[in-house]
């Protein structure tokens, strides 16, 4: 496991950087080597927030972020989502499949050498399909038509590069874009 660490407004001191590799090095046994860590230290005001994204080789992006007053307590937090959300995934790859012939999803490289969660296993159910016609926009003119629809993202083909892109609404005020790399 690579762990990458960086600081918004805040100076990493080896303290900090040793807590979050000692911390997040307890997820090494569901995790392959090769896979990268990236973990974003910042600071406002009594606030302290980590955030980390975890990019396995293969299989979903694992996210976890928490704001605390004290670092080191927000890093425990993390941790233990990060490891929840580890095992629901090491359960889901033993092949355990979902109810009433629905196909199961499998995650990959996660070892097999954690705890079993109480309750086993989880389902992942898709309760509405949608589709719609996606006519060529501007990101601005999908922000207009996310803000008429009334909902936080909109899926929208961008007239410049002819790919599908979403907008969104940040928590913290503003817009996002999310397009293909």
């Amino acid at each position: 496991m690579k762990i990458l660490i960086t600081g918004k407004k805040i100076e990493l001191t080896d303290g900090i950087k040793g807590a979050v590799e000692d911390k997040l090095s307890k997820l090494d046994r569901y995790l392959h080597e090769d896979t990268e860590v990236k973990v974003t230290v910042s600071a406002r005001k009594a606030k302290q927030k980590i955030e980390v994204t975890i990019i396995p080789i293969n299989g979903p992006i694992i996210r976890a972020e928490d704001s605390e007053e004290n670092l080191y307590a927000a890093i425990d937090v993390v941790y233990d989502k990060l490891n929840k959300q580890l095992r629901r995934y090491k359960n889901k790859l033993k092949g355990k499949y979902q109810s009433k012939g629905q196909e199961s999803i499998r995650f990959q490289n996660i070892e097999d050498n954690a705890a079993e969660d109480k309750d086993g296993e989880f389902d992942i159910v898709i309760e509405r399909h949608k589709k719609f016609d996606m006519k060529p926009m501007s990101p601005e003119e999908a922000v207009l038509q996310m803000e008429l629809v009334g909902h936080d993202f909109y899926m929208f083909r961008n007239i410049d590069t002819d790919e599908i892109s979403i907008v969104y609404r940040r928590e913290t005020g503003g817009y996002g874009l999310i397009e293909h790399e």
